[in-house]
């Protein structure tokens, strides 16, 4: 077995695990406490975990998923490309903007990407759960909670929003602790 074989699915679970902790630990800290700066800091910062994590879950599933679950993934990668950039504006810019601030342009550009990345989300959860490689709730979990939370991303933080987030990191923690026995074998 070549390096690559056991570094890439581990590197993905890993980072799986870490974009899990930096969604999950701040929605959980919001729902009490509101958006700070600290959980801004983390949940922006933490989105450049999402490519390696997706890539994992994809290496996992591929062989399983056919063109369909190619598609799905290459539109899954471009969402979420973008929406790592609107977590990072949202969290690491606009948080710190005064309300009305920001451009109607830009406004539309971040509710136009957050739909990319939905659309890409439920295309790759459709795949997860055609695949049958990932065990059924966290496949269903992906394609569900991560569109919930990309159609939050574009209202209003509310409990629910909160809520959303820890939902997507069990799921994650769940997708990438089914990644990881592959880099083993």
């Amino acid at each position: 077995m070549t390096d690559n074989k056991v570094f890439l699915p581990r590197f993905g679970a890993v980072c799986g695990g870490v974009l899990a902790l930096s969604i999950g630990v701040p929605g959980a800290v919001e729902a009490f406490t509101g958006e700070t700066a600290a959980t801004s800091l983390v949940i922006g910062l933490g989105t450049a975990f999402g490519a390696p994590a997706v890539v994992a879950l994809h290496g996992h599933q591929a062989h399983a998923s056919g063109r369909f679950g190619a598609f799905a993934f290459a539109a899954n990668m471009l969402g979420l490309g973008l929406f790592t950039g609107v977590a990072f504006a949202l969290n690491l810019v606009l948080f710190f903007q005064e309300p009305g601030q920001v451009a109607a342009v830009t406004q539309a550009v971040l509710k136009g990407a957050s739909l990319a990345f939905v659309l890409g989300t439920v295309l790759f959860g459709v795949s997860m759960v055609r695949a049958k490689v990932f065990p059924a709730v966290p496949a269903w979990g992906y394609g569900i909670s991560f569109t919930v939370l990309g159609v939050f991303a574009a209202l209003p933080d509310t409990p629910w929003s909160a809520l959303a987030h820890v939902v997507c990191a069990v799921v994650l923690v769940w997708l990438a602790k089914s990644v990881w026995p592959t880099a083993l074998a």
